[in-house]
């Protein structure tokens, strides 16, 4: 069902209020809901979201019921949405119409700043969505108000900026980290922590897919457990890790660990899914242990230390792309970078030039 884009008897508040439970609520509809756990508390949100919300707040408190309930990919899009709601009442606007491209570049300037890149990318992609859902859901008399939004020229993420190279670990360094894992003693679920870590440092997955990772994706063939990583954008690969790296631990974290709920094979106490901010601390602290500084602690330093590795002892850009369940080979070929020999070729070329010509 189509809705006028401005309620002539409502104001300008309740009407964006009520669009933008429109957008959340197709937006639940559309996200993926495999990591759905509460199917009933989903259902409550989508009833109150049909039946009307009387005020912002009230959204942001289903929201989060929402995503608990397994949906987590709802904050994407309802914290741009959440600070555009906050900007345009602050701005006394009066009617969606008034709404156009240079208030929305004005918004994403001041409401990113400080943001990483893919942050602001976030806020855009939100932003998109949610005028283009507008386009799609207005109508009145039989005619549509078309905003057309693009934000093509937004100066946040026009052009290309220089990738930065990631951090990571040189071979000296990983030997003291590795070292840091078995010694460190950490207050609780010790042989977990560390099994998170070696999981991550040994197969370069995501700190994502490692938590989220279920007993019955790991299996054995030969001398390989196999395990099953559900990735982004829900697309599965199959990663290997030598058994000999692992099997001791791994047999003794499954017998002493309790169920739960959802079959993880690593949760907290309470059954739940670990936190990224959680497993970055762990790295922090055996990053202190082992006496390594690095600008970026965080768990995804790991990655990145598996990748160059790995490129560094095979120089296989496409054996680095597909063991990271990169899409596209040129996101990998940053871990090219790395290889000092090749480098060292280049520094060699102009050194014979300048020789040469001093013998002439």
């Amino acid at each position: 069902m189509r809705h006028p884009l401005d309620c002539k008897e409502k104001s300008f508040e309740v009407t964006l209020l009520l669009w933008i439970c429109r957008f959340v609520r197709a937006k639940l509809n559309s996200l993926s809901n495999k990591e759905l756990k509460e199917p009933k508390t989903l259902q409550s949100v989508m009833l109150e979201l049909t039946r009307g919300i009387k005020n912002i707040d009230k959204l942001d408190e289903l929201v989060k019921k929402a995503r608990n309930a397994g949906l987590t990919g709802i904050n994407t899009y309802f914290i741009p949405i959440r600070k555009l709601y906050n900007m345009l009442i602050f701005q006394d606007v009066k009617y969606m119409r008034e709404i156009d491209e240079e208030l929305l570049s004005d918004f994403l300037a001041s409401s990113t700043g400080g943001l990483s890149d893919a942050s602001k990318k976030n806020h855009r992609m939100a932003i998109l969505s949610f005028f283009s859902y507008l386009d799609k859901q207005n109508e009145e008399d039989g005619k549509s108000h078309v905003y057309n939004i693009e934000l093509k020229h937004w100066g946040g993420i026009v052009g290309k900026k220089g990738q930065k190279l990631p951090e990571f670990m040189e071979e000296n360094e990983l030997k003291r980290f590795l070292e840091a894992i078995d010694s460190c003693q950490f207050k609780s679920a010790a042989l977990r922590n560390r099994l998170i870590v070696k999981f991550i440092i040994y197969t370069g997955i995501r700190v994502s897919e490692a938590l989220g990772l279920k007993v019955r994706d790991v299996s054995e063939e030969k001398d390989c457990f196999v395990l099953r990583i559900r990735g982004k954008g829900n697309k599965y690969r199959i990663v290997l890790l030598k058994r000999s790296l692992v099997e001791n631990e791994l047999k003794e974290h499954i017998e002493v660990s309790l169920p739960n709920e959802y079959g993880l094979l690593f949760c907290n106490k309470n059954g739940g899914k670990l936190t990224q901010a959680y497993v970055s601390r762990i790295v922090e602290q055996m990053l202190i242990i082992a006496g390594i500084r690095k600008e970026k602690n965080g768990a995804h330093m790991l990655r990145h230390t598996f990748a160059t590795l790995l490129y560094r002892r095979r120089k296989d850009i496409v054996l680095v792309q597909e063991a990271l369940g990169h899409a596209s080979l040129n996101t990998s070929r940053i871990y090219t970078h790395f290889d000092s020999n090749k480098l060292r070729e280049a520094a060699n070329v102009t050194e014979e030039f300048v020789k040469n010509k001093f013998r002439k």
